[in-house]
């Protein structure tokens, strides 16, 4: 199975997802992650019957990076929680357009999701469908054309990383739909699911998992 497995144990796995992989099925009917996940779990464990995959959480098709999933529905239920609670710690990567801004900020808006178009909008506060989005920022590379930056997220909206950024000028690179020169030769945008830090949801302890980033030539500029 062509999966890169962060961290499994009886309750959970972690991949690094690759640019262009699906967590939920769509329209296209490629094939998802949970259900590879499943095929995964059923060879290594010689699993007979079905096998359990819960989606805790999502990225976008063209993003990288950390993503967990459910190996039991206990761990779904209690996982699934802590997104809702906002105790987990999620921090992105991203490559973006250089602009004239602060090296470090936090930026609040309000998005509206357009579902026909799969894209989001800042509007105004009392735009109806309105809903808070917030997340904090610092640039902590300058590359020749590009900025790298890193995003702590305070909420988790549609296209929320990327509805954000644009809006202050700073496009992912390869990110057509916000408003990108230009795509990224594989398809993917440069942005990069970086760390996951959560609660594990039977043991209690700390987790924290760290996802390489992509082979890329613009990312090995690290």
């Amino acid at each position: 199975m062509d999966i890169s497995v962060l961290y499994e144990d009886n309750h959970l796995i972690v991949l690094n997802k690759k640019p262009g992989d699906l967590t939920q099925g769509d329209k296209t009917k490629d094939l998802p992650l949970p259900d590879i996940v499943k095929q995964y779990l059923k060879h290594k464990y010689n699993k007979p019957g079905n096998v359990f995959c819960g989606v805790v959480h999502r990225l976008d098709r063209p993003t990288s990076g950390v993503l967990l999933f459910a190996k039991t529905s206990k761990a779904l239920e209690r996982m699934n929680q802590q997104f809702r609670l906002k105790e987990t710690i999620k921090t992105y990567w991203a490559i973006v357009e250089k602009k004239e801004i602060n090296r470090e900020g936090r930026l609040l808006h309000y998005l509206k999701k357009n579902s026909a178009k799969n894209k989001s909008y800042c509007v105004d506060k009392n735009t109806k469908g309105a809903k808070e989005a917030i997340l904090n920022y610092k640039i902590i590379k300058e590359l020749d054309n590009y900025f790298v930056m890193e995003i702590i997220l305070e909420t988790g909206r549609h296209h929320q990383i990327r509805t954000q950024l644009a809006s202050i000028g700073c496009r992912i690179k390869g990110d057509l739909k916000y408003g990108a020169k230009r795509s990224n030769k594989n398809g993917s945008i440069s942005l990069h699911a970086k760390k996951l830090e959560f609660t594990h949801p039977v043991s209690k302890e700390h987790i924290c998992i760290d996802a390489p980033l992509p082979e890329d030539d613009i990312w090995n500029q690290q």
